[in-house]
């Protein structure tokens, strides 16, 4: 009944969709997994889904390629005259989408606007712009950032959409907000969003890279939270990209007239445990939870065997990252699991909620993980819940346990800072260790590479071994699409780069 009723909801869609396609042709059509979470705010919003559309509408000073090496954006070059100057040379005639020209004061009020506590700005924290002391515009076309201290990938840390250059003036007129309004510069514009229906991004004529410019007239997302739906509409045409999950790919695989396009990510899905919690304040206990997953189980239920079993820091970052597979934690061991559930005072286990929302992975991941942990005794109440629900959570730190799919970010600055150290806006299991924030600031006030590793790995062993979180993978992410698209390259760095892609129908 599901899959008749995905199958019905893809060729009405079609119908809809078919008015639209005769008068514009050159729309591309993406079926995506959810709704934009809150809107469009690059500096206050996270959400993957709403990333979708940030990253069409704004640029930063600089963006990092599928290598990590730092490369140019607004910025066409910069200087760094000591280790906390920087000196940035705008790229000319850079025009919002308002039509105003972008100048240096642009750049100088966006970081402002992200270093105002009254923002809520995520890029506000050393892991991104958090330790810019000025900005200074020397002229119209050069900016002059100087930092507190040393901040080793400070530059590598300005490609986050957190850190998107806006159109002061659409900010005001909007009350302070770009949750609802676009004041960006990037190659597409924002259109209509209907809510749980479509979001419309439009092709900006004058965007300022040639090589960057929009080859859509449009690209309109459709939300289709159900993986069938999206499926059956891009098998009827009613679509031509979607994100695919890896149940999909047996079903596709002798399709001729579609295409399977992956990556592997920087992205992992884990439990995150509530240190503020009874009994989740237990070390003895979060322990107990990471011995009894079986994360191979997880990953063959939940990513159909397509993703590797990860810590906070993925193999995808390369030298970063430890091997988490020879922790003593990421191996299954239910009689030791149970002897600390003894020792903790929990012999006949306890009830708890685990919160999941948002994708199918963290939905199936949380099914398994009911199942494990009532091996250990653990009765695990899961909570799906709405999308709304779940970042109010997230935002709240109101919960027991929470699946989430976290991004590890093109540096263990983000990796670790982010997400673990004390007081970080992304720490949401309230976790602080004084070793942990002293490595953090250690790693980020030096330039030397192999001392910075040194650091982060020993703050990496520290949090694994303290168990607040219990990581389970990081996925190959996928999409699926008609063979008439071409040109459509994903990486890890820009899972959604339309730049150069064309459609031929």
């Amino acid at each position: 009944m599901k899959k008749l009723f995905a199958v019905l909801l893809a060729m009405m869609m079609l119908l809809a969709l078919t008015p639209l396609s005769l008068a514009e042709e050159n729309v591309l059509r993406y079926g995506v997994d959810a709704d934009a979470a809150g809107g469009f705010d690059p500096h206050t919003i996270s959400a993957v889904a709403s990333m979708r559309m940030i990253g069409q509408m704004y640029n930063t000073l600089v963006d990092v390629d599928e290598n990590l090496n730092v490369i140019p954006e607004l910025a066409v070059s910069w200087e760094q005259p000591d280790d906390t100057t920087y000196i940035f040379h705008l790229a000319k005639g850079v025009k919002f989408h308002s039509g105003r020209t972008m100048t240096a004061q642009d750049v100088k009020y966006s970081f402002e606007r992200i270093l105002d506590p009254a923002t809520g700005a995520l890029g506000n924290s050393s892991s991104y712009a958090g330790d810019i002391d000025t900005v200074e515009a020397l002229d119209d076309e050069t900016v002059k950032i100087t930092l507190k201290n040393i901040n080793a990938p400070f530059l590598a840390n300005l490609s986050s959409s957190y850190c998107s250059i806006v159109d002061r003036d659409v900010v005001e007129k909007n009350g302070g907000s770009l949750l609802l309004a676009d004041g960006g510069t990037g190659p597409y514009t924002l259109g209509e969003w209907v809510p749980d229906n479509s979001i419309t991004v439009k092709a900006f004529p004058d965007y300022f890279d040639e090589a960057g410019k929009a080859t859509f007239d449009a690209i309109e997302f459709y939300v289709l939270t159900d993986a069938s739906a999206r499926l059956a509409a891009l098998r009827t045409g009613a679509v031509d990209l979607i994100v695919a999950d890896t149940a999909m790919l047996d079903l596709v695989e002798n399709d001729d007239s579609i295409q399977t396009i992956s990556y592997q990510s920087r992205n992992y899905t884990g439990l995150f445990l509530n240190v503020n919690r009874a009994p989740f304040d237990n070390p003895l206990v979060r322990q107990a939870i990471n011995l009894a997953l079986n994360r191979e189980e997880i990953i063959d239920f939940a990513f159909n065997g397509k993703a590797l079993v990860s810590g906070f820091v993925p193999a995808s970052l390369g030298h970063w990252a430890v091997d988490v597979t020879e922790n003593e934690y990421y191996t299954q061991n239910l009689e030791k699991a149970r002897q600390l559930m003894a020792e903790a005072g929990y012999a006949n286990g306890f009830e708890t909620e685990i919160i999941v929302g948002l994708l199918d992975s963290i939905r199936d991941t949380g099914l398994v993980v009911e199942q494990q942990l009532g091996e250990i005794g653990i009765k695990v109440n899961v909570q799906d819940v709405e999308r709304g629900q779940y970042l109010d959570a997230w935002n709240g730190h109101n919960f027991d346990i929470m699946v989430c799919q976290n991004g590890a970010g093109s540096d263990p600055s983000r990796a670790v800072a982010f997400f673990f150290k004390t007081g970080s806006s992304a720490n949401i299991q309230d976790y602080s260790n004084a070793r942990v924030d002293e490595l953090c600031e250690l790693a980020v006030a030096t330039t030397d590479t192999a001392k910075r590793e040194e650091y982060y790995k020993e703050a990496i062993n520290i949090i694994l071994n303290d168990c607040i979180v219990a990581i389970v993978a990081s996925p190959q992410e996928y999409f699926l699409a008609s063979t008439a698209l071409q040109g459509f390259a994903p990486s890890a760095s820009n899972a959604n780069n339309f730049s150069g892609v064309t459609l031929t129908r």
